[in-house]
């Protein structure tokens, strides 16, 4: 019989590292033997899904017989709708991590670079490396601010594409729509794309989400997601908007049926869903007004943040703390995966839960002290 030993995988694979979800609730009362536990690690609704979402899957269960519609059409139509443009400058996808991966795939090949700011999201690096190419990171500035000289100065003649996550996970920072101008004329010929899976939250008046420049016909994917003020994480969708070109190049390395039918009469219903939209918001802006007050109490540094979570640094004890949390029924996420070990990343929860959070770590802070 022959050794799965002499089974040898593609060598990118030494590069990868399967993607580190934060544990869910029911794992940690099992392992920790907990009643009450609270997860604020993978920056979800606290307010759970879209209310028209939910109708809409309740509505669609008995046609689950029938494959979805391959192309999303009505999808794809409350989608241009809502950021005019057409049909034919949106892709559907099973969550954004698949178009990140179908971009890889329509654009990448072996020995190209892509441009990614550091700390960001990981899906970017996995995309690249699935396709032989190789990651230029570039570090953030003082405050994890983006430095836009920095990346510009970064792209070689193998770059084929530039990640741009605003507001930023983990960091919760953004780049200012004035920057974003200066690197897509800077590079021309590079594919940037713009990830803007929180910009529902963003406020500043210098935000942009990249849909304009999308529109201005620059060599841009403007990308968003479902999962995050919408609530339906669970049912897996996201999106891109570009120029048709880009969009016909990403489509030809696409799986049919990619985005399930109740995942498209879900999104096709929220997006539509503002009361929810806006009480999502509200509740996300004042809770990360409440982690700013009590860090300042604490003496803890933090981020201000755009996005619906904020990364706050406890100090050497980090690990400690973010261990003892967990203990305590609180689900954070740890920084250390980043490269920012003293750090962890809340999310913003219900404001029963954000007090919970407060209370737990003002005690632990205490006894260090």
């Amino acid at each position: 019989m022959t050794s799965t030993n002499s089974i040898r995988a593609r060598k990118t694979l030494d590069n990868i590292q399967p993607y580190s979800p934060g544990k869910p609730i029911w794992e940690v009362q099992k392992e920790l033997g907990l009643e009450r536990v609270i997860k604020l690690a993978s920056n979800e609704n606290p307010l759970g899904p879209s209310p028209k979402a939910v109708a809409a899957i309740q509505n669609g269960l008995t046609e689950l017989n029938r494959y979805p519609d391959a192309d999303a059409s009505v999808l794809k139509e409350a989608i241009s709708s809502k950021y005019n443009v057409t049909p034919k400058n949106v892709i559907t996808t099973n969550g954004a991590d698949e178009l990140i991966t179908l971009i890889s795939e329509a654009f990448l090949e072996q020995g190209d670079e892509i441009v990614v700011p550091s700390p960001s999201f990981s899906e970017y690096d996995f995309g690249a490396h699935i396709m032989g190419a190789s990651v230029v990171q570039v570090p953030f500035g003082e405050g994890f601010r983006y430095d836009v000289d920095r990346l510009i100065e970064a792209v070689t003649e193998k770059t084929k594409i530039i990640y741009i996550c605003s507001p930023n996970n983990p960091t919760g920072t953004h780049i200012p729509k004035q920057d974003v101008e200066k690197l897509l004329n800077a590079v021309s010929d590079v594919l940037v794309v713009f990830d803007g899976a929180y910009s529902q939250y963003a406020d500043a008046a210098d935000y942009t989400d990249g849909m304009e420049f999308v529109k201005a016909g620059y060599p841009i994917v403007a990308l968003q997601t479902f999962s995050k003020i919408y609530g339906i994480a669970g049912v897996r969708v996201g999106f891109g908007v570009a120029p048709e070109s880009i969009i016909q190049s990403i489509l030809k390395v696409k799986e049919p049926f990619n985005v399930n039918a109740l995942a498209q009469t879900a999104a096709a219903a929220a997006i539509t869903d503002t009361e929810h939209v806006n009480a999502s918001y509200e509740t996300n802006k004042s809770g990360r007004e409440l982690f700013y007050r009590k860090f300042d109490e604490m003496g803890l540094n933090y981020t201000e943040s755009l996005a619906n979570f904020v990364l706050v640094q406890l100090g050497p004890d980090g690990e400690k703390l973010y261990q003892e949390l967990m203990a305590s029924g609180i689900i954070v996420r740890y920084g250390k995966t980043w490269g920012l070990p003293e750090h962890v990343r809340v999310s913003v929860g219900t404001p029963e839960e954000n007090e919970f959070f407060i209370e737990v770590l003002s005690k632990l802070m205490a006894k260090q002290a």
